[in-house]
């Protein structure tokens, strides 16, 4: 598909990877200095073709096909970025980052403090991550936190192809790491896309209310938005009326969005396919805790991955938070 100014139609229905292509390949045109690395990410497209033309249409020196070697990848891009580029980097599964881990939260993240604010590292990572596809261990990690955790980072997660097109791009403007998590097991959902809109919409560190309701607020980001609209639909059956909003950002949290909701509905469950110990959701449990105490009907709810490896892919089903486990925790919420 062509940029809009070719003559293409202002919006069109693209699948969530189909909408990050096209967003790097916007990115790609607007910024001479901004170039993509990756294992297989250049003739084959990358092993989701998210990349899929782009090394034909750019050219191997902006499309570079790298090594097996996170590290590596990760250590080059830093190196590019101090010398005025914008590299975004592609781990080709979720689990094969870990090797890159130290370059990522000791010198990706901390490089800008250390200098006192005289280099930028405008680094984008990008992490396809979660569950759903029946793909083994190392292959269906949601690892988001471990990052959020880290200062001097932003961990983003898209939802719907069109913050896919919009968030890659103003990930990729930012002078700051960003750390962008693509839900592997959505890339084939499908939605319409604003061609028009760009990197200036700031969307990338705002969470949105994807659908109203008056009883319980029910948080997610990233592959569990989906499973909160259709438990947000099923409750509707029975009465309940849920607001589901998508955090899009992980860090930085946009809690002034989860609180209003949660002050209007005074019930809050929060779901993630990453294990709820420690993970993302004890952070907006902790800060909904602080700030709606007075307005909570029911103590803050979570639904998650369990504390274990993850399992082999015959079971995922039983790991991952499903329709039926959220609607159980939304009933233990009503039953306060």
């Amino acid at each position: 598909m062509s940029d809009t100014t070719s003559g293409a139609p202002a919006s069109s229905t693209l699948t969530i990877a189909k909408a990050i292509n096209e967003g790097l390949r916007r990115s790609l045109e607007t910024d001479p200095k901004v170039l993509l690395m990756g294992e297989d990410i250049g003739a084959l497209g990358g092993v989701f073709r998210v990349t899929d033309g782009l090394q034909k249409d750019f050219g191997e020196d902006r499309v570079v096909d790298t090594p097996l070697a996170e590290s590596g990848i990760l250590g080059t891009a830093i190196g590019l970025a101090l010398r005025g580029y914008r590299p975004v980097c592609e781990i080709q599964f979720d689990g094969f980052i870990f090797p890159a881990y130290d370059q990522i939260t000791t010198q990706l993240a901390k490089m800008h403090y250390r200098s006192r604010g005289r280099l930028m590292l405008p680094v984008v990572v990008r992490v396809p991550y979660g569950g759903g596809i029946g793909a083994v261990e190392h292959h269906s990690e949601s690892p988001e936190a471990l990052f959020a955790h880290t200062a001097g980072l932003r961990v983003v997660s898209p939802s719907t192809p069109q913050d896919a097109f919009t968030m890659i791009q103003e990930a990729i403007a930012s002078p700051d790491p960003v750390l962008f998590f693509e839900p592997k097991g959505r890339y084939w959902d499908k939605g319409e896309v604003d061609l028009t809109r760009s990197s200036g919409d700031e969307t990338l560190d705002r969470a949105r209310v994807v659908r109203e309701g008056t009883d319980l607020t029910l948080v997610a980001y990233g592959p569990t938005v989906s499973t909160a609209l259709k438990v947000a639909a099923a409750a509707a059956t029975e009465g309940r009326s849920i607001e589901v909003v998508d955090l899009r950002s992980i860090s930085p949290l946009d809690t002034e969005t989860v609180v209003r909701s949660v002050r209007r509905t005074g019930r809050c469950v929060v779901v993630h396919e990453a294990p709820t110990f420690l993970g993302s959701g004890a952070e907006v449990a902790a800060r909904v805790t602080e700030e709606c105490f007075y307005s909570l009907e029911s103590p803050v709810l979570r639904v998650g991955g369990f504390h274990t490896p993850y399992p082999v892919a015959k079971i995922e089903h039983d790991y991952l938070p499903s329709l039926d486990r959220v609607l159980d925790a939304v009933d233990r919420a009503f039953g306060f």
